[in-house]
């Protein structure tokens, strides 16, 4: 399944699902605070990720619990991080490395265990 960019309310809908795992509606209303989000736009912005494949529900009764399909990790490696390197740091993976590393975010010891995983294909 190839994975739709999602607009920044839906990424933080979707960061609110991945927290709780499943969740009613009613249930994600409070964790919206500023601004507060109003239950209708919030459910329309469920069924919107879920035309995008991001989101399914279980039914109960006349209500849903809606959850995750999507995994984090996958959206985050995917659009993220992604974006990040191709943005800000040529589309090299080494020069965000050097980037961390120049500015002492990351240790020599750190580097080398980095660079044990890729020699073991971890």
């Amino acid at each position: 399944m190839e994975l739709e960019k999602l607009t920044n309310k839906e990424e933080e809908v979707m960061q609110v699902l991945w927290n709780l795992e499943n969740a009613f509606v009613k249930d994600m209303l409070p964790l919206f605070t500023e601004p507060k989000l109003h239950y209708n736009t919030l459910s329309t912005i469920i069924r919107n990720l879920e035309e995008k494949g991001y989101v399914d529900h279980r039914q109960f009764g006349n209500t849903y619990e809606y959850f995750p399909v999507v995994k984090r990790e996958d959206y985050q490696n995917h659009f993220v991080l992604n974006k990040v390197v191709g943005n800000y740091f040529n589309d090299s993976y080494k020069d965000l490395v050097t980037y961390f590393a120049r500015n002492e975010k990351v240790t020599p010891e750190e580097l080398r265990e980095i660079a044990r995983m890729i020699e073991k294909g971890e």
